[in-house]
């Protein structure tokens, strides 16, 4: 019987995305790599815990979740999170961030210093650059201005930046410049806390980084993992949590690694088909894009 392995997701590394296993096990995916698993008939997703401890019941969780929690988890999870502004003393220093996703699509957010560009990377920014260091709350309250003064959302739904993938601009020029421009105008507003420093503004493209430069277009997303099923595909990018498939007889497909966390996965059977987990195809309206 194969080894069963259970995805604990995907990290991004100075080297490219790296799938990481319970118990420590790493696979890198450089562009090119066989990427094939499956989930046994009979299994189940279960609960992936919180705060580095296990589920203490472990509780079933549906295919389609992105967070793998149960809700007694996910309430733990959430009350430990600096991204659900839970955290206020947390005494280590911040900084302050616009990142671009595609046209018109650019957000503000905030990282610890210590994580470097990680954060931008699993959230498959496409751009971005620094706009202040300093503590916590400053660097919350400069967020806030940023909302409120120019109208900068603080999320964008990883479906909205999928969309836009295959049409990006060629140019690194092209693709900073709303990056730039929202910059020099949130360096000009009043009210910035006095204990946040002002970044310059440099623009880090992560085009190369993701693998998208002349990427076939996607035509569609795994919707879940389903017992039985199995997908088989040669990793052509990827960004954020999301892997790029080149899948035989179906073209390029998109699969977010947060739907292969909770499950314990075997590698995929010769005799499996390329792809038999649940697909949706991007809307028609999006055909241009894609």
């Amino acid at each position: 019987m194969a080894r069963m392995w259970k995805c604990s997701g995907l990290r991004w590394s100075p080297d490219g995305p790296v799938l990481g296993w319970d118990g420590g096990r790493r696979s890198a995916l450089p562009w090119g790599k066989r990427v094939a698993f499956a989930v046994p008939e009979g299994g189940v997703r279960t609960c992936v815990g919180a705060r580095g401890h296990a589920c203490p019941v472990r509780a079933v969780v549906p295919g389609r979740s992105r967070g793998a929690r149960c809700e007694e988890c996910g309430r733990l999870d959430r009350a430990h999170s600096v991204a659900a502004d839970t955290v206020a003393d947390d005494p280590r220093p911040y900084r302050v961030y616009l990142a671009w996703f595609g046209p018109g699509m650019v957000k503000v957010g905030i990282t610890a210093v210590e994580r470097g560009p990680a954060r931008l990377l699993e959230q498959g920014a496409v751009c971005f650059s620094w706009l202040g260091t300093g503590p916590l709350m400053a660097a919350r309250r400069t967020e806030e201005l940023l909302r409120a003064a120019l109208q900068v959302p603080d999320r964008i739904p990883y479906a909205e930046k999928r969309a836009v993938r295959s049409a990006l601009p060629d140019t690194k020029e092209a693709r900073a410049a709303e990056v730039r421009e929202l910059h020099a105008r949130a360096g000009a507003l009043a009210g910035w806390p006095e204990s946040l420093r002002p970044e310059p503004c440099e623009v880090t493209d992560h085009m190369r980084v993701f693998g998208m430069a002349g990427v076939p277009a996607a035509l569609g997303e795994v919707v879940e993992l389903v017992p039985g099923g199995a997908v088989c595909g040669e990793l052509v990018a990827a960004a954020g949590p999301d892997l790029h498939l080149g899948v035989a007889g179906r073209g390029v497909v998109v699969l977010d690694t947060r739907l292969m966390t909770g499950w314990q996965l075997v590698p995929a059977a010769p005799a499996h088909a390329e792809l038999t987990f649940p697909l949706r195809p991007f809307a028609r309206e999006q055909e241009g894009l894609f």
